[in-house]
């Protein structure tokens, strides 16, 4: 039977790197005929600008200074998502390991993150009045961003499980070093936990799915059924 497209349904999927997040969205979302939004994405494209330009991202205030310089655009088709800075494609650059290892910092700052959630909520807002719907996945999707999505999820594994799934995505010697990428990815939830500004947390109402032992379509369908079984109880 082939699924159908719930309307202007919102969902948020936060969680920390390596659930599986992105994959998971972006076929929920191709699935339903939803759009879908990269948060992350976003913060590391103001972090590549920011390192572009030559602004030291320890610096909060200088950080914050420079915030609101960049135009960051977002493509949110789930098939072909596109992030732009300044009309420039980043979807490459953005995911450099220079850019990782500063985006949490640069993310941190309380200016950064008032500017990225206006223009996330605008992305989610203008889907949701073109009667479309939208997977939003990050880290405060559901907590702060946007609190009154229709479903929240919340996506879990074990720092053994995350690190070998983003060792396999890393190449050349970075994929050979699994404890290195385990030990990056726990002081990424660190940062990303302790901030004092929208920390990665779950909501409340979210729905918890521990990823460990799925394999992704699992993810994905267990994902599917839950907005589908959202949107049924609307009616």
């Amino acid at each position: 039977m082939e699924t159908v497209a719930p309307s202007a349904v919102i969902v948020a999927i936060d969680g920390p790197s390596g659930t599986g997040k992105s994959s998971t969205s972006k076929a929920v979302a191709a699935k339903l005929g939803l759009r879908y939004l990269d948060t992350g994405a976003q913060y590391r494209a103001i972090t590549w600008w920011m390192i572009t330009n030559g602004v030291d991202t320890a610096d909060a205030q200088a950080v914050a200074i420079a915030a609101a310089k960049p135009v960051i655009v977002s493509g949110t088709d789930p098939s072909a998502p596109t992030i732009t800075v300044d009309g420039l494609d980043a979807s490459g650059p953005i995911r450099t390991q220079e850019v990782t290892s500063k985006v949490s910092a640069v993310s941190a700052v309380p200016e950064v993150r008032t500017l990225i959630t206006e223009l996330q909520r605008s992305i989610a807002a203008r889907a949701a009045e073109e009667a479309e719907g939208i997977v939003v996945e990050g880290r405060d999707i559901g907590t702060t961003v946007l609190p009154a999505a229709d479903l929240k999820i919340f996506l879990t594994a074990s720092a053994e499980a995350r690190a070998a799934r983003r060792s396999g995505e890393l190449r050349g010697k970075e994929a050979s070093d699994l404890a290195a990428t385990k030990q990056a990815l726990l002081q990424r939830d660190a940062a990303d936990s302790g901030r004092k500004t929208s920390p990665l947390a779950m909501a409340g109402d979210a729905v918890e799915v521990d990823t460990t032992e799925l394999t992704l379509d699992q993810v994905i369908e267990c994902v599917v059924t839950l907005v589908e079984e959202k949107m049924a109880g609307r009616k």
